[in-house]
């Protein structure tokens, strides 16, 4: 075997689903950060770098949450590679899994352990309290994380 080939073989596990659904998330999310950010209240005195920071650690969580749907759907469908032929089903799990997440942690953060508060003119949903912007992200991020890792692994084996 040549060294190139030991190489890739060493970098198999980029092509897992669950590193893949991780990076698109990532930086699906990460840009949905930084475009919500003014909808919450945020410190006058926060420096660019803090606002980084924080964007930063919320889409660290918006991954974990993704990845926790992903296992949730993997678990029922018995299959971690369920993302490379995926059902409207298995894609609405996924995506419930995460609406279902960020509804409680939204609440958890907003009303009872006042980690992070929104703007005045942050729309809410009513009844649930929780801020439509972080709805509306986990209704559209996950099925176009799942879009852009069908098509990364579609010519993977």
């Amino acid at each position: 075997m040549s060294n190139s080939q030991t190489v890739i073989r060493s970098f198999h596990w980029l092509n897992s689903p669950e590193w893949n659904v991780a990076i698109f998330s990532f930086l699906l999310s990460f840009f949905w950060e930084v475009q919500q950010m003014p909808f919450y209240q945020v410190p006058s005195e926060l420096s660019c770098f803090g606002m980084i920071r924080n964007c930063t650690l919320a889409t660290v969580g918006d991954v974990g949450i993704v990845l926790t749907s992903f296992w949730v759907v993997a678990a029922t469908s018995k299959s971690r590679q369920w993302v490379r032929q995926p059902s409207l089903r298995q894609i609405s799990v996924f995506t419930l899994v995460g609406v279902l997440i960020t509804v409680i942690f939204e609440d958890l953060a907003t009303r009872w352990l006042g980690i992070w508060t929104y703007a005045d003119f942050m729309p809410t949903v009513p009844i649930l309290g929780t801020g439509l912007l972080p709805l509306l992200m986990w209704l559209l991020i996950p099925p176009l994380t799942i879009w852009f890792v069908k098509r990364q692994l579609c010519h993977v084996r």
